[in-house]
């Protein structure tokens, strides 16, 4: 039972070490009525007793002395370790699943102050809070906290601004989820040239330093400042996903942005000088190929219809092949993302019936009266609905090095955005 240890951590943290439970046997999503009864009438797969009858006995046996402790959950840390050798440090830091599984830069005092000097904030200032999902409490963090995980990812002092702005978000990038979530962060503006990120060949790749290092830095943050990443308490990804190591970290390049194109961060209302960092979620990346200019919008709708609904989309596109989308007819962003809008839609009973997070996270909304859900439900089932739920759920970016007319894709929604400028 995968959720056994979830729940009790949970109930724990709540001040209820000793609540009652009672487990079914797993999966529960998508199961026909036939097999929930079953689970009903079967036994609990931790306890072996019948589920109906260990129900009843939870809901009608007075709780025990035991049962109504209640308490708080201390979490007292050390600022320092004691002295030790870089080996057994190592070895400490990963026996205590503090690091993402690879070697890290060690933290020390004299580091740590190095990192700091790219700040002008004061060490104990807090950054923000941030939790693994709703159900877990929230952590707080400071300056100092944050530049000892940018110290462990590699990260530069120069880099530490946009590593503060990304902790201020409050996003994890290891959510805990059962469908393996990935992150992704998109450095803007004057910034990105100034710790010379990629934006060229090779930009979602591990061959630059500041996209590797600030993108390993935020999964070390959601190790370490949210308690997430713990594998069957904070994290449920049932496979995991290879892109939680460094996030996909890249910024625009927004030199080779065609005649009438905004950088993301204008788009999202930000002014063109000034610096910011944007967080998404999503799942995985494609490639796609074109051979003919003339045929990118024709397969971009293609490509999308393999994403979900409950998502969006996030467009790459090297600067050739945005330079071809202008001269198709395309001159700003937003008239390609209103054009795939309107293109890549589905049908209403594909919606409704054929998208796990739709049937979970959806449809209960619409049936409460959301729009533009609510009428979309009372669609005929071949009536076609747009793939996404609004234009804004589709983002576009210029990137790569002009070596061939490539592009790629990938099912990563918007989250938000946050100044790198406030924390030099």
């Amino acid at each position: 039972m995968m959720f056994q240890e979830l729940v009790k951590t949970y109930a724990y943290k709540k001040g209820m070490p000793n609540e009652r439970f009672t487990f079914v046997p797993h999966p529960i999503t998508g199961q026909a009525a036939s097999v929930y009864r079953k689970y009903l009438e079967g036994n609990d797969p931790i306890t072996g007793k019948p589920v109906l009858q260990e129900i009843i006995g939870a809901i009608t046996k007075p709780l025990t002395l035991e049962e109504k402790k209640t308490g708080f959950l201390a979490r007292p840390v050390e600022r320092l370790l004691k002295p030790d050798t870089p080996d057994n440090l190592q070895r400490l830091f990963v026996e205590n699943r503090w690091t993402d599984g690879l070697p890290i830069v060690l933290p020390t005092e004299e580091r740590v102050a190095e990192m700091l000097k790219g700040t002008s904030h004061e060490l104990d200032e807090l950054v923000g809070t941030m939790q693994p999902s709703s159900p877990h409490e929230p952590w707080s963090y400071t300056v100092e906290k944050v530049a000892v995980n940018a110290v462990m990812a590699g990260a530069k002092p120069e880099y530490f601004p946009v590593i503060l702005a990304l902790a201020s978000t409050g996003v994890p990038s290891l959510f805990t989820s059962t469908t393996s979530f990935a992150r992704m962060v998109v450095v803007n503006g004057p910034i990105s040239g100034q710790i010379k990120m990629n934006t060229g060949i090779g930009a979602l790749g591990p061959f630059n330093q500041a996209n590797a290092t600030i993108g390993r830095a935020w999964t070390l943050m959601s190790k370490n400042l949210d308690g997430g990443g713990k594998i069957g308490q904070t994290y449920m990804g049932s496979q995991g996903n290879n892109l939680n190591y460094n996030n996909v970290c890249f910024a625009e390049r927004e030199e080779r942005l065609p005649p009438g194109w905004k950088a993301f961060h204008v788009q999202k209302g930000f002014k063109p000088g000034e610096s910011v960092v944007s967080v998404f979620t999503g799942w995985s990346l494609i490639r796609a190929d074109t051979s003919l200019a003339q045929q990118v919008h024709v397969q971009m709708p293609f490509w999308l219809s393999g994403f979900t609904p409950y998502q969006g989309a996030s467009l790459f596109l090297d600067p050739l092949i945005a330079d071809q989308l202008r001269a198709e007819g395309f001159d700003t962003k937003e008239k390609l993302i209103q054009w795939l809008y309107d293109t890549t839609k589905t049908t209403a009973g594909d919606y409704w019936s054929n998208y796990f997070h739709i049937a979970n996270f959806v449809l209960p909304n619409a049936k409460k009266g959301d729009e533009p859900f609510a009428s979309w439900l009372k669609l005929p089932k071949d009536a076609p609905v747009p793939r996404f739920a609004a234009p804004d759920r589709i983002s576009i970016f210029v990137v790569g090095g002009e070596t061939n007319l490539f592009w790629q894709a990938g099912d990563f929604r918007y989250i938000a955005s946050a100044s790198v400028d406030k924390w030099k």
